[in-house]
């Protein structure tokens, strides 16, 4: 290379020229080489990451966030110096709650508010120290605010994600007083600002002494006087430090912790959060440790219900605030349901309810005439113990059309409509069929799990395949042989149920179980929950069985039909769900359980009833353990009604049998589900149904009253029989005879089927006659 060139490549920035290629045409004098091109893309690429390196520099980043650091203090200053700490609102805003029947007219107006305030001076010491235990430990060292946990919660109302606890006592009584339930970030950021003022400018006892008249006790009680008349009939300063404890845990979860009406899981949690009081009380020196043990949980009395809620209107009312309230906190409009009861009693609302006035009055006069007409408890001190509860749905539609939660919401306050702790004994049975047919289930030797297969009913008989032994008795210890699954459903025997819940795998009942609509939280999958051992109540049961009428797509009984306020929108969510069951699974346990009605343990009270009128019914009785509850939960296309009966002592509110009651029965006295629960219902539903309906049902399965000869061990298929039919014709021929004008006077008739026949099992002797399970007029 010359001196010139060199010259020239230093000026390029000492690059020497590439060298020239071997082969090839020479190229143009001018033209950048492919290396030259890209050497100048990195160039520029290097330098414009230069200047984003020289824009976004550690120092820019770190003044920008100080800048809205400073830019928000400036904020939060220029509102705490404009927020001034306003007047009390919490008795001034409180208005009164109208209520009305589908049709508009009024059902009740609420709105008399319970509250008796008092001076803190009156409230024994070791009883306010259980409020700042349960609530906020460092309450008299705090500046009245919780940071952290307001900022967490601002942080979840502009997410989306509701709200969650930590606010201390002087910002829940903010909240309570000054502001509201609504939650919203400027609510939020006032709480903060007031909360902050309030601290400065008042003692930690006025505060104290604000936050426990204000706050919300359940049972229509603000404030601590009005708490403590309402759950231990005494006033606020004869209060024990183990009620004052409960009283600080009510706060929480009024509705869910109170003891009068809450289900098992509420007592074990009110009582942890007893024990959690408690022991934050020792904790913190304010109560001695030996004291501290010797402590036992207070229950409450028995609550009153208040003045205008009497009959069933007090009962329509709470399931109406409940559902109200249960939106509200899934919508996020509330914190929790605390603070949702706090909502709504502060009043404002219109609320209109499902309930077909004509049919309540009618569910009403049926449980009277078949059953509150015949208990004396003068006479028989059991009719005292007896507790109806029922509930009727639109099953195509999900609303509550009729609610009975009791004889008098005066005289008992607990809602038996929807009241869970009692089990719904073999009205649970319908739902491990419907997860056999739905799962496609098999026995323990490879046979389809349908209406005619075959299982052992003997009494007692230790179930197959489960690692937990069961072995359920049958009622009265009768052992059924050889049985159908159909006339096992028909006669409800324990034995058939207990081993097909096995086959199909408890885990797959309980998935079907809650996919139906019956609350399983907390519930294990074992063998003896296909007794129907846990805890039920009649409004979830009618759910149940309305999605099993409503062809597998799931129903949620729906008791609010609107809910208006001026401050605030409430949608109620739609009752009519997705699929859960295919249609064939719920309409084949349908056909099975009009057997119940038709040749089963309901046939006296339903089948024989003559305002039956040719009427299709499905449906199942139930009866628990020592006659404690009695079922009767059923259907038609257009309505389905959950009836049950529940043995509560009258003192004392314990489970206690019924049987005995009425003094009608002949030993040994039992009230069995296909007595009273199911008279009520057939009283209730044959006045209420309208004209006669039919069930359309997509099935070939069940419904069938079966042969009087029962089926062998040798005549059982080696394998479950098809849904479908077979090209062999049925062996037997169906009577041509019309069916009697009284049911039950004349053994069932039917006719030919227009559809395709109903699948049976082959036999060999004696001939069986086939049902058609979609002909009303067989069976009756």
């Amino acid at each position: 290379m010359g001196r010139a060139e060199e010259r020239r490549a230093r000026q390029r920035g000492g690059r020497r020229a590439a060298p020239k290629r071997s082969s090839g045409a020479e190229r143009t004098v001018g033209s950048p080489s492919v290396g030259g091109r890209a050497a100048a893309r990195g160039r520029a690429a290097k330098n414009r990451k230069s200047g984003i390196r020289r824009f976004f520099t550690w120092k820019s980043v770190l003044g920008t966030l100080f800048g809205f650091v400073l830019l928000g203090m400036g904020a939060f200053v220029l509102l705490y110096l404009t927020t001034p700490i306003p007047a009390g609102n919490a008795a001034a805003t409180l208005q009164s709650n109208v209520y009305k029947y589908s049709d508009g007219s009024i059902l009740a107006r609420t709105g008399e508010v319970n509250r008796e305030n008092v001076d803190l001076a009156e409230v024994p010491k070791e009883v306010q120290h259980t409020f700042v235990a349960a609530e906020n430990k460092t309450f008299y060292q705090d500046a009245g605010v919780d940071l952290k946990g307001t900022a967490r919660g601002l942080l979840n109302t502009v997410s989306g994600k509701g709200a969650q606890g930590g606010s201390t006592i002087t910002q829940q009584y903010v909240k309570n007083y000054y502001l509201n339930q609504n939650q919203t970030v400027t609510r939020k950021l006032k709480e903060l600002v007031i909360s902050l003022k309030l601290d400065r400018q008042k003692s930690k006892e006025y505060i104290l002494a604000g936050y426990i008249n204000t706050s919300y006790y359940g049972r229509g009680a603000y404030g601590i006087q009005a708490a403590a008349q309402a759950y231990y009939r005494k006033d606020a300063k004869d209060l024990t430090v183990e009620e004052g404890a409960y009283l600080a845990a009510l706060l929480q979860a009024p509705s869910q912790y109170d003891w009068a009406v809450a289900t098992g899981t509420g007592k074990k949690l009110v009582q942890n959060r007893w024990n959690y009081v408690l022991d934050n009380m020792v904790g913190q020196h304010w109560l001695d440790a030996g004291k501290r043990t010797a402590m036992k949980f207070p229950v409450p009395k028995a609550p009153k219900g208040a003045p205008g809620m009497e009959g069933q209107t007090g009962y329509l009312v709470d399931a109406a605030n409940a559902s109200l309230e249960r939106q509200l906190v899934s919508q996020g409009t509330a914190a929790s349901i605390g603070d949702a009861e706090a909502l709504v009693k502060s009043g404002g609302w219109t609320i209109t309810v499902n309930i077909d006035k004509k049919k309540q009055a009618e569910l009403e006069q049926a449980v009277k005439d078949r059953l509150t007409s015949k208990l004396n408890p003068k006479k028989r001190s059991v009719d005292g113990d007896v507790q109806p509860g029922a509930v009727s749905v639109d099953p195509k539609t999900g609303r509550v059309l009729a609610m009975y939660g009791g004889v008098d919401y005066l005289k008992h306050f607990t809602n038996n409509a929807t009241r869970r702790d009692y089990q719904p004994a073999s009205t649970f049975k319908p739902l491990i069929l419907a997860a056999a047919v739905d799962e496609q289930a098999k026995t323990q030797d490879d046979r389809a799990i349908t209406a005619n297969t075959i299982y052992d009913g003997t009494s007692g008989r230790p179930v197959k395949g489960s690692a937990i032994a069961f072995a359920p008795p049958n009622e009265d210890d009768q052992d059924y042989g050889d049985i159908t699954v159909q006339k096992a459903m028909n006669q409800s025997v324990n034995s058939v149920f207990a081993q097909m819940g096995v086959d199909v795998g408890m885990d797959n009942v309980m998935k079907v179980a809650k996919d139906l609509g019956m609350d399983t939280k907390g519930m294990q999958a074992v063998p003896a929950q296909t007794l129907g051992s846990m805890g039920a109540s009649p409004l979830e049961m009618a759910g149940v069985y309305a999605t099993l009428d409503n062809h597998g797509r799931k129903v949620t009984p729906a008791i609010i039909k609107s809910a208006e306020h001026k401050d605030r929108t409430v949608t109620m969510p739609d009752p009519i769900g997705d699929q859960v069951i295919s249609r064939e699974a719920a309409d084949t346990v349908t056909s099975v359980l009009t057997g119940v009605v038709d040749d089963g343990t309901a046939k006296v009270s339903v089948r024989d009833n003559p305002s039956r009128d040719g009427q299709q019914v499905a449906g199942k009785t139930g009866t628990s353990d020592n006659n404690k509850s009695a079922w009767f939960t059923g259907f038609t296309p257009d309505l389905v009604t959950s009836v049950g009966l529940f043995g509560e002592n009258a003192k004392t509110h314990a489970q206690v049998t019924l049987q005995g009651a009425t003094g009608l029965l002949p030993a040994p006295g039992r009230i069995n589900g296909g007595g009273y629960p199911a008279q009520i219902w057939a009283a209730y539903t044959f006045e209420a149904m309208g004209e006669v309906t039919k069930f359309d049902l997509e099935t070939t399965q069940g419904a069938a009253v079966q042969p009087t000869v029962s089926p062998t061990v040798t005549q059982s298929p080696t394998t479950s029989p098809s849904t479908t039919p077979t090209t062999q014709p049925p062996t037997t021929k169906p009577p041509t005879s019309a069916p009697a004008t009284t049911p039950g006077t004349q053994p069932p008739t039917t006719k030919p089927p227009t559809s395709a026949p109903a699948t049976t099992a082959p036999v060999t002797t004696p001939p069986i006659t086939p049902r058609n399970p979609l002909d009303p007029n067989q069976g009756q």
